[in-house]
């Protein structure tokens, strides 16, 4: 809602200039529950007189059905809008609320307070200039204070206001202030904020939140609205290195060609070279276009079509840099992800990343160590659950052209989405290239796969044998490998058990472990393939992820899945070893089919149902397979 200027009244086109030359503030509220974060942003904008009537009313007739004021208006109800939210007297999703005044226009997020919903928090702050932290005074500084400002830290914001709310419950004591103050200081000393600035606040009187209160003289600054009208932030991205990523090609008829998208940091202007990551090329700035006609000089936020001097191959995915500072490139980072799914971040499982104009596979590759966000300590770890922060090692299917985030957070951001659902389930900020990704290089080599397999008179290719535990894969694979064997063909097999004795010995059974022992093998796989050879891989391989990051190792026939279909009645019955009967008893843990999951194949090439047929019969219709597609053959 706009500031209800007198311009409006008497000269309409300067406060429509007015409106459209104000600088532009997006702030965040957090902290502990019940601290008061949507009750303050109620009485902002109530004190601001920025409530329509309508608005007004309804609220009143809200705070009597479901306030926790009495008879007085609760002005929480303003921005806790999901029913959920009002039945419980508290925030769960983050709600975003405009306004302005006669000075600044304004994005507010007022994020939840609970634990379980820190990933909403996180979200409002990858875009926050500035953020609100509110303290009980009656309570001081708790658990979520200190996560809530970790996580701002973490991600970018430089300038806080610690609002010390319920001053009216400690009678205003400057004491009971200095104290928390102090602590709160002390406490984030080593999270590298620009700015602190703490008010003692009540929040459900107004004091202290659009004009100084009388009953706080001891207290000699600003009041909060004052501040958050006066504070600097757009400087911060005005003085960044140029970035453009470029979003597509505009090309609406045959005499315009031009690049549009928004920049992520610092200006352009006419006639400025450039140089676009991560071709190299160079040129001049042409012109800059927008909706509203054409510009001399653009800057950070605004959306816009750029046209160059000279005719450049440029697509969505590249970015367009200022040739003094232009962007890094690489495919390996050391990265902070906040993982916010309940199903756990695995290393070695891919997931895709996707940047500002991106997307690429992409898989945390080691996890250095997790922190602990209500004391940031470092602690080990082999995964992230929901809500953990994490030092991690990235490694990306293909480079891309990144500012580490502490330079620059859109360009240095990313987040993680699951190949199988597409739900976005991290975020991440860039530390630092990894060096070795600049230095290690793919060696050609003179004899490729062709002239091996053509030696072999042989099609190479993975047979990807797949099944719970006893379900017969081991068995019928050594049937397969002996008549290829009898054929006169070449092959291998990789087999589970026999794996763990060698190059897998480090490794256990959680589902880390296990997505680990899949890559090696599906790595090791690869390199058979490349030899020419036949590769039979028997693994029960749980996850549906890491058999499909196996087969995109490898070319699009050269990756054939067998599902080994044996329902798990048959194979505890067949249970020679004695593992299932282990299992039950709770001897051994994250057992497969027991206390672990199975995901059956989407699509598997070939389906046996060993309840149907012999594994001498599966065998060979596993050998007519290959040899009706010409595996058999060169």
């Amino acid at each position: 809602m706009a500031h209800q200027s007198d311009l409006i009244g008497k000269d309409i086109e300067a406060y429509l200039y007015a409106q459209e030359h104000k600088s532009f503030l997006r702030f965040i509220t957090c902290g502990s529950v019940d601290d008061g974060k949507s009750t303050l942003i109620g009485r902002l904008l109530f004190d601001s007189k920025l409530i329509y009537e309508d608005q007004l009313k309804t609220l009143e007739s809200d705070s009597r059905k479901m306030g926790t004021q009495g008879k007085e208006m609760d002005l929480a109800l303003l921005v806790d809008g999901l029913a959920a939210e009002r039945e419980q007297g508290i925030t769960i999703d983050v709600a975003y609320r405009y306004f302005s005044t006669d000075k600044r226009k304004f994005i507010v997020a007022d994020t939840p307070g609970h634990e379980q919903y820190t990933r909403n928090m996180a979200t409002a702050a990858s875009t926050a200039d500035l953020a609100i932290i509110l303290i009980d005074a009656r309570l001081g500084v708790l658990t979520q204070t200190r996560r809530h400002s970790y996580i701002a830290s973490l991600l970018g914001v430089r300038h806080i206001v610690v609002a010390i709310n319920k001053m009216d419950l400690v009678e205003f004591s400057q004491q009971v202030f200095d104290e928390i103050e102090q602590d709160y200081r002390g406490v984030t000393e080593s999270l590298g904020f620009s700015d602190i600035l703490c008010i003692p606040i009540s929040a459900l009187d107004g004091d202290n939140v659009t004009s100084v209160s009388g009953r706080t003289g001891w207290y000699q600054g600003p009041a909060l609205l004052p501040y958050l009208e006066e504070v600097d932030v757009a400087k911060e991205q005005s003085e960044l290195p140029f970035r453009f990523p470029v979003q597509w090609v505009n090309r609406p008829d045959l005499n315009f060609r031009g690049f549009s998208g928004t920049i992520a940091g610092g200006s352009i202007k006419v006639g400025e070279e450039i140089i676009v990551i991560p071709s190299g090329k160079r040129s001049r700035i042409k012109s800059i276009v927008t909706y509203d006609g054409e510009l001399e000089v653009a800057c950070a936020d605004q959306a816009l079509t750029l046209t160059l001097e000279d005719e450049l191959d440029i697509s969505r995915g590249d970015v367009i840099c200022a040739v003094a500072s232009a962007a890094d490139q690489s495919n390996q980072f050391a990265a902070h992800v906040l993982w916010m799914t309940e199903q756990e971040l695995l290393p070695g499982r891919q997931y895709l990343l996707k940047t500002t104009n991106r997307t690429t596979p992409a898989t945390v590759t080691e996890l250095k160590y997790k922190v602990n966000v209500n004391n940031f300590d470092h602690e080990p770890g082999k995964s992230l659950e929901l809500n953990e922060v994490g030092y991690c090692n990235v490694n990306l299917n293909q480079p891309i052209a990144f500012d580490s985030y502490e330079e620059n957070r859109r360009t240095g951001s990313f987040i993680l989405i699951d190949r199988l659902t597409n739900n976005t389930v991290g975020v991440g900020m860039l530390v630092f290239s990894l060096r070795r990704a600049k230095n290690v290089v793919w060696q050609e080599m003179a004899v490729d796969k062709s002239a091996r397999a053509q030696l072999k008179h042989q099609k190479p290719c993975v047979l990807w044998f797949t099944g719970l535990s006893g379900s017969g894969k081991s068995t019928i694979s050594n049937l397969v490998d002996k008549r290829l064997m009898d054929l006169g063909r070449h092959t291998y097999v990789l087999d589970g058990d026999n794996i763990r004795h060698g190059i897998n010995k480090d490794l256990g059974f959680t589902d880390v472990d296990r997505v680990e022992n899949i890559r090696r093998v599906g790595e090791s796989a690869k390199l058979m393939v490349d030899a020419g050879l036949i590769v039979l891989v028997s693994f029960i391989s749980p996850f549906i992820s890491e058999r499909r990051l196996a087969r995109s190792l490898l070319e699009e026939d050269e990756f054939i899945e067998i599902y080994v279909n044996t329902p798990l009645e048959i194979c505890e019955q067949r249970d020679r070893k004695g593992l299932y009967k282990k299992a039950r008893s709770g001897e051994i843990k994250n057992f497969t089919g027991i206390d672990s999951r199975y995901e059956e194949p989407e699509q598997a090439e070939i389906e046996i149902k060993t309840s149907d047929c012999t594994a001498e019969e599966a065998a060979m219709e596993i050998v007519d397979y290959l040899d009706s597609k010409g595996y058999l053959t060169f």
